[in-house]
C-alpha cells in the first residue's frame, strides 16, 4: 500500500508542471509555427526534459532501451522484428525489475521516487516499443531503407514509414511518458499533422472535465481514506472486519487510479491528442461508470486500463493457440514485476474470469423471470466488486506478510466461491 502513496503523488506533480508545455505546444502547432520536424523535435526535447527531471540519473535506464529499439527498428527485417523486439525489451525491463527488487529485499533500501517513476515509464515504453514492433512485422508500418523496398515491389508504398527522428519521438514524447493511453504509431503520425483541423472548444472541454474530476477524486481519497494505515490494519483485522478493510483500501486504490488516469489523459488533450481519429475514445482509459456498474469479471478485465488491454489482447491472447487467457494474464503479471502478489493476483484473476463466463453462460439459461434476473445482477455485481477488490489488494501487496494475512483473511470467501462454482460446472460438464 506503501508504493501507492508513494508513487503517485509525485507523478501527478510532474504531470502537472508539463501542461503548460504541452498547451504551448498546441497553440504553436495550430498556429502553424512549427513544421513536421520541429513537432517531432519539441515532443522528443520535452520527453528528454520530463524524464531527466522525474527520474534523475535513473532516466538512462530509459533512455538506453529507446534508442536501442530505434537502431533495431531500422537494422532487422520486418519477419523477425517483433520476436527481437520483444525479447530485447522484455529482457531489459525484467533485468530493471530484479534489480529493484534485489535493492529492496536483499539490501534492504527504500526505493527511492526517482526509480519507481523510471520503472513504470520504462513498463510504458515496452508497451510502445512492441506495439510498433507489431505494426512493423504485420506492415501496418515501413521502417528502414530494406523494408521500404520491400513495400515498394509488393504495392504497399503507401503505409506511413518511420524515421529515426519520428520513432525517437514516438517512444519518448513528453504528453505520454509519465502515464497515458497507449496509441499506436499511425495515431501518433496522424496527430503530429492535421492539427489545422482542430476544435478548441472541444479540446478545452476536454481538458477542463479531466482536471476537475482528477482534483475531486484526488480529495475525497485524501478525505475517506488513509493509504498508509491499511497495511496494519489488513494484519490486525478479524473475521469480517477484513472485508470492510479490504473494500476501503481498494476503494482507495480504485480512486487513485481513476485520478491520475483522468489527469494523464487531460495532458495528452491539452496537447491536442484528441481529435482526427475514428474513435473519440482512442486516447482514454478510463470508463468509470462501466467499472463500477458490470456485474461481469470479465468486461471489468477488459475496461480497467482499456488500451493496456487491448496491447495485451493483441500481443499475447491472439498469438497464443492452447490457453490463451492464462498465457495473457501470466504475461501481464511478468510484465509488471513478478512480484508474489503479482503472480497470485493475475493468475486468481485469469481464473475468476474463466468462472465468470461458464457461471454467466450457466445462470443466464436457467433465470427466466425478471425478479429472479435482478436478483442475479445484484449477486453477481456484489461478487464481482469483492473479488476486483481482493485481485487489487493481492496485486499491490509487496511483502508476503500482507499478501499471506489478505489470502487467510474472511476476504478470500469471495474468490473462494466462485472456484467452488467453476468446479462444479466444469464436473457437470457432459
Amino acid at each position: 500500500m506503501d508504493y501507492l502513496h508513494i508513487t503517485f503523488h509525485p507523478v501527478a506533480l510532474y504531470q502537472l508542471a508539463a501542461f503548460p508545455c504541452a498547451i504551448l505546444y498546441y497553440y504553436l502547432c495550430t498556429y502553424g509555427h512549427l513544421s513536421t520536424i520541429l513537432r517531432y523535435l519539441y515532443l522528443l526535447v520535452g520527453g528528454v526534459i520530463l524524464a531527466s527531471m522525474s527520474m534523475g540519473q535513473y532516466a538512462i535506464l530509459l533512455f538506453t532501451p529507446a534508442l536501442g529499439a530505434t537502431v533495431l527498428f531500422h537494422t532487422t527485417s520486418h519477419h523477425s522484428i517483433h520476436r527481437w523486439a520483444f525479447l530485447l525489451q522484455m529482457a531489459w525491463q525484467t533485468a530493471c525489475h530484479l534489480w529493484m527488487m534485489y535493492r529492496q529485499y536483499y539490501l534492504r533500501e527504500i526505493m527511492t521516487k526517482e526509480v519507481l517513476i523510471m520503472i513504470s515509464s520504462l513498463m510504458l515504453l515496452t508497451q510502445k516499443v512492441t506495439s510498433l514492433a507489431m505494426d512493423i512485422h504485420e506492415q501496418k508500418v515501413t521502417v528502414g531503407t530494406k523494408n521500404v523496398l520491400e513495400s515498394k515491389e509488393k504495392d504497399v508504398g503507401h503505409l506511413p514509414a518511420c524515421s529515426i527522428l519520428g520513432v525517437l519521438s514516438y517512444l519518448l514524447f513528453f504528453p505520454a511518458l509519465l502515464g497515458g493511453p497507449l496509441c499506436s504509431f499511425v495515431e501518433f503520425q496522424q496527430q503530429i499533422s492535421n492539427y489545422k483541423e482542430r476544435d478548441n472548444r472541444w479540446g478545452i472541454w476536454r481538458v477542463t472535465n479531466a482536471c476537475s474530476f482528477f482534483f475531486f477524486f484526488h480529495a475525497l481519497r485524501g478525505l475517506l481514506f488513509d493509504p498508509v494505515t491499511f497495511q496494519y490494519k489488513l494484519t490486525d483485522c478479524r473475521g469480517w472486519e477484513c472485508v470492510s478493510v479490504m473494500w476501503s483500501a481498494a476503494s482507495s486504490c480504485k480512486l487513485a487510479y481513476y485520478s491520475h488516469w483522468l489527469l494523464d489523459e487531460a495532458l495528452l488533450h491539452s496537447a491536442g491528442f484528441y481529435v482526427g481519429l475514428r474513435s473519440q475514445t482512442t486516447f482514454t482509459d478510463s470508463n468509470i461508470y462501466t467499472l463500477e456498474t458490470t456485474n461481469r469479471i470479465s468486461l471489468f478485465a477488459r475496461t480497467w486500463n482499456r488500451s493496456t488491454a487491448k496491447w495485451l489482447r493483441r500481443l499475447v491472447f491472439q498469438n497464443c493457440s492452447k490457453r490463451p487467457l492464462l498465457s495473457t494474464f501470466a504475461f501481464s503479471a511478468w510484465w509488471h514485476g513478478l512480484y508474489p502478489g503479482q503472480i497470485f493476483g493475475f493468475l486468481c484473476w485469469a481464473l475468476m474470469v474463466e468462472a465468470d463466463y461458464r457461471i454467466h453462460a450457466k445462470l443466464s439459461i436457467m433465470s427466466t423471470s425478471p425478479f429472479i434476473r435482478f436478483l442475479f445482477k445484484v449477486a453477481t455485481w456484489f461478487q464481482t466488486q469483492m473479488i476486483t477488490a481482493f485481485i487489487m489488494l493481492a496485486v499491490e501487496m509487496r511483502t508476503s506478510a500482507l499478501l499471506t494475512a489478505l489470502v487467510f483473511s474472511y476476504s478470500s470467501l469471495f474468490p473462494l466461491l466462485y472456484c467452488v462454482l467453476l468446479t462444479l460446472l466444469i464436473k457437470s460438464k457432459p
